[in-house]
């Protein structure tokens, strides 16, 4: 049975009772011009490939200091034959709630089979890059600071091993600590559309796909490290993957959730060269020590106690996995504890984050659910929202706007505040379907932060700082990342929820560079830019 107590300091969170009543989320795709519709190619053939899909990220390709929207588009499949060819689309945030589609003069229509998209600064210029997974070669798109994009995918060494390699989700972060961003590209299945024949659409039925780690030459090009670093495994089957540091010796290690496989921990030696430790730490399997169908993932401190502690999205009946980080390399399933177990047995559960919806400055938590067998009658599943209530969940969907009880074939969620207002946005993919963007109406009733981190000895994006924000009574802390949930990217600035507290009255970043930086009594409600080993500035979001 699953037992482990949850850590002490839940029972200690200084936060007033939330009030979830006060925040909806809106959809405002249409009235925002977005009219992404994804397309997973099926013809009746039953192809497993055509019920993952649907990545998404919110970046900000033209430094206009807001968030602009990606999509991921799958393709035909044999058989099938669309009116117009399916592509990935961009579309630019105008500032004012409205959204243009850039695809075309951008140069970032890819027209593969897509599944998932990584944004983040590799070639230390000053803007964001994309990186887009496939079915077949995957693309690097370099941002040349004009609003346009080059295909480098080739030249730069990260297309992917074999033509048909089916990759997952992607992710930018720094292992080696050498001030330039590495990549980290989960696969999935061994599966080749060309011989296949309609099978049972499980993963058991195929071989996995084993993942790649490229290493960032710092001259654009990357170079395959798979297997001297001691990422390399055979059972493959990967889709989400999360760069953190869960055992605070500053450097970033990974986790990845794999299909019907234990899950894997890789801790990094501080070179970029990593060691198993799934068994040890005790995140691999849950707490009847079984694999479970591991899909989306994020590592957050939940419990405000300062260590990142990690959350797993799964197959109905199984439901998601909370780790909870206990110190000392260690994780427990508190799942059951958390009461997060019950309300998510039910569901197939793919794009997650941990995030503040409601600003009072405790973690909640967002799902994204759809089934993947489309004679089921559960096919199309609602989402859900819990609400954190001193570390325990509670599912609130239903009070917090319509559009979340709307039933859909839910996968890659993206996270962000769009329309800079303080609050956190979301952003949801539907295979086969229409985009969501669900505004979060209520949210900034309470206060907030935004935080920025400018590197420079450290990778310009700052992804892998550990972000602390203090005062008498409470402390929180984040790390900078975009890659997490399933598919997605996500707004790198890191967001913090300040309850009624209008002053925060330190912050401390810890750059990967191994470089500390502490600037006091910073007001809230404001977006605060810290250049490493430099200046900061106070700003209003969107300025």
């Amino acid at each position: 049975m699953r037992t482990p107590l949850l850590a002490a300091a839940m029972l200690l969170a200084s936060v007033t009772a939330p009030h979830a009543e006060q925040v909806t989320f809106v959809d405002v795709s249409e009235e925002s011009g977005i009219d992404f519709q994804h397309t997973n190619g099926r013809v009746g053939k039953k192809f497993v490939i055509e019920v993952k899909g649907s990545g998404v990220a919110l970046f900000d390709y033209d430094n206009d200091g807001d968030l602009d929207l990606y999509a991921v588009n799958g393709n035909d499949l044999p058989g099938a034959r669309s009116k117009r060819t399916p592509t990935n689309r961009l579309y630019r945030n105008d500032g004012d709630g409205s959204f243009s589609d850039v695809t075309k003069e951008s140069g970032v229509g890819h027209a593969g089979y897509g599944h998932g998209v990584a944004a983040a600064d590799y070639d230390n210029d000053g803007d964001q890059d994309l990186y887009i997974t496939n079915y077949g070669p995957n693309v690097l798109y370099r941002n040349n600071g004009d609003g346009t994009f080059t295909d480098v995918s080739e030249s730069a060494g990260v297309q992917g091993p074999a033509p048909r390699t089916w990759s997952a989700s992607a992710a930018f972060c720094d292992l080696d600590n050498d001030g330039d961003l590495d990549l980290y590209v989960a696969n999935y299945l061994v599966f080749d559309i060309e011989t296949s024949v309609a099978l049972p659409l499980l993963p058991g039925y195929y071989d996995g796909e084993p993942d790649n780690l490229y290493l960032n030459n710092g001259d654009g090009t990357f170079k395959d490290v798979t297997d001297s670093s001691g990422v390399a495994h055979k059972e493959g089957k990967g889709l989400g993957v999360v760069c953190f540091d869960y055992d605070e010796d500053n450097d970033l290690d990974l986790y990845v959730a794999n299909d019907g496989v234990s899950n894997l921990m890789f801790r990094n030696n501080g070179d970029a060269t990593f060691e198993n430790v799934t068994l040890i730490s005790g995140s691999g399997l849950n707490g009847d020590g079984e694999a479970e169908a591991g899909m989306g993932i994020d590592a957050a401190d939940y419990d405000n106690d300062g260590d990142m502690d990690l959350f797993v999205t799964n197959f109905k009946g199984e439901s998601n996995t909370l780790y909870t980080n206990e110190g000392g390399g260690m994780f427990v399933d508190s799942t059951f504890q958390a009461n997060l177990a019950d309300a998510s047995l039910p569901y197939v559960t793919f794009g997650t984050a941990f995030f503040d919806f409601d600003n009072d400055s405790d973690l909640d938590v967002f799902t994204a659910n759809g089934s993947t067998f489309e004679d089921d009658k559960d096919y199309a599943q609602r989402n859900q929202l819990f609400e954190n209530k001193g570390g325990r969940y509670e599912d609130v969907t239903a009070s917090c706007g319509a559009c979340l009880s709307v039933e859909d074939v839910s996968r890659g969620v993206a996270f962000g505040d769009y329309d800079n207002d303080g609050d956190v946005d979301v952003v949801v993919g539907n295979t086969n379907g229409k985009l969501n963007l669900l505004r979060n109406d209520g949210g900034d009733a309470k206060n907030w932060l935004m935080i920025r981190a400018v590197g420079t000895r450290s990778n310009r994006d700052g992804v892998g700082a550990r972000v602390k924000i203090s005062g008498p009574g409470f402390q929180r802390s984040k790390d900078v990342k975009s890659a997490y949930s399933i598919f997605s990217a996500n707004d790198v600035r890191v967001h913090f929820g300040l309850d009624d507290r209008e002053v925060v009255p330190r912050v401390d970043i810890r750059w990967p560079s191994g470089q500390t930086q502490t600037i006091t009594n910073v007001p809230a409600n404001k977006l605060l830019i810290v250049t490493e080993g430099g200046n900061h500035r106070i700003r209003d979001l969107g300025r």
